[in-house]
């Protein structure tokens, strides 16, 4: 059967080559000059960073995780995490629940009284049952690491108010906190959150998109970049994709490409799928790459919920994942600051956004001179979160459901419109070609 897949990012390449491995005829169609997506790597003066945010390898799913790791084979090396949140000039251990201790008293005290009673409450019935994110996050935490912390951090990566955000989506993502561990945090006991990602992988040479260049190898003959998809009709029994010049004809369509870029491309979609897909909302990504001399602190990637702080929300430092991606004697920080059309970060030109980012670096104290900066570029994504809304439900159902009914499969992170990792994307990659 000839397949055709739009989109040759890491759902999109890992699918062509399951499939191929079933023996399908296979062609992967790629509008940029290279493919990879959210998961490639740009390697300039000797840095290397991943141009989709800070990526590393790691997974629940045992059969995925023995998947990224022996694609990358020997170019892999194993790190143990070490994590923090940038909190009142203290550096938190990750997650929050986990590094109460460390927390001022007073801090200490509004997160593990209200935590208590919030227990309490619950367990007695006196809590009614969440209806949005705000109230899911008080409800599981309780209302002081709430407020210090899990409010402030996801409205600033999500750019939306929790409380207008859907529920459904946080089983598996954010764990519940064990009781005991909570209680062992707060009188100093060493306790580890989110122990499936404690170890991670990553590549020692390339960034991630040397992942995604291992998966490629058996097909990389079957993508076609730079064919930017402008129509797709139903011919005969067949899909014709064009680029306007030029026309791929295909038994079976997978996209894997951003539904907001799909629709465009059918005829005769209706208003009301029309609708439903523009009311899906998502965030953007500027990843700001800063290249230091000296060394960075020892520290895997970091949280800052404070807006005062700046308007990143993670830093990483790619440089501690793999000693092959800054020059020697230099290290790497990623900076990743989420924006929606119109805000401030959007309005921003690279060269604030690098001015922004390089003097709270230096107020922190992550950086110890302002002028050890020998590096500095900004990349943008225009496709990076989705944003679980409380119409969401609604509007992808609506949207899947008429895919499905032309025929067309959805696979990955902004074709299925899910928050995926990239194991998730994997996972979802395997079993669509299990069930092909």
């Amino acid at each position: 059967m000839k397949t055709a897949i739009l989109g040759g990012g890491l759902t999109g390449i890992t699918l062509a080559r399951l499939l191929h491995e079933k023996g399908d005829d296979v062609t992967v169609l790629e509008r940029e000059p290279e493919y990879g997506g959210l998961c490639r790597s740009m390697t300039d003066s000797g840095f290397t960073f991943d141009i989709g945010g800070s990526h590393i390898i790691f997974s629940r799913d045992a059969q995925v995780l023995t998947f990224m790791r022996d694609v990358l084979g020997r170019n892999s090396r194993q790190n143990k995490r070490n994590t923090k949140i940038f909190y009142k000039g203290l550096f938190i251990k990750y997650p929050f629940e986990n590094g109460l201790h460390e927390l001022s008293k007073d801090d200490l005290y509004f997160c593990i009284n209200e935590f208590i009673k919030t227990l309490i409450a619950v367990e007695k019935g006196e809590l009614p049952h969440p209806s949005n994110f705000r109230e899911w996050i008080n409800y599981t935490f309780g209302k002081g690491i709430a407020d210090l912390y899990m409010i402030p951090y996801n409205e600033k990566i999500w750019k939306y108010p929790t409380e207008r955000m859907s529920i459904h989506w946080v089983d598996g993502r954010i764990p519940r906190p064990p009781v005991e561990d909570v209680i062992k945090s707060a009188v100093g006991i060493e306790t580890e959150g989110y122990t499936h990602q404690s170890v991670f992988s990553y590549p020692l040479k390339g960034g991630i998109e040397a992942m995604v260049r291992e998966i490629a190898k058996p097909i990389e003959d079957k993508i076609q970049k730079g064919f930017h998809v402008s129509s797709v009709r139903n011919k005969d029994g067949k899909f014709i994709i064009s680029n306007g010049s030029h026309e791929i004809a295909a038994e079976r369509l997978i996209s894997t490409i951003p539904l907001q870029e799909l629709m465009p491309c059918l005829e005769g979609v209706p208003e009301n799928v029309k609708k439903a897909c523009s009311g899906l909302k998502y965030d953007s990504l500027a990843c700001v790459f800063i290249g230091i001399k000296g060394k960075v602190p020892d520290i895997s990637w970091m949280y800052i919920p404070e807006r005062k702080l700046g308007l990143f929300n993670r830093i990483s430092f790619p440089s501690n994942y793999s000693p092959h991606v800054a020059p020697p004697g230099h290290s790497s920080i990623l900076i990743e600051i989420t924006y929606r059309e119109g805000d401030e970060a959007s309005a921003m030109k690279d060269r604030e956004i690098i001015d922004h980012v390089v003097i709270a670096l230096d107020e922190m104290k992550i950086i110890k001179r302002r002028g050890d900066v020998v590096y500095s570029a900004v990349m943008r994504q225009k496709y990076a979160y989705v944003i679980y809304d409380l119409d969401y439900l609604r509007n992808i159902n609506t949207v899947k459901e008429y895919c499905a009914g032309k025929g067309i499969g959805l696979v990955g992170r902004f074709a299925e419109f899910e928050y995926l990792n990239m194991d998730g994307c994997i996972r979802n990659a395997m079993d669509f070609a299990e069930r092909a």
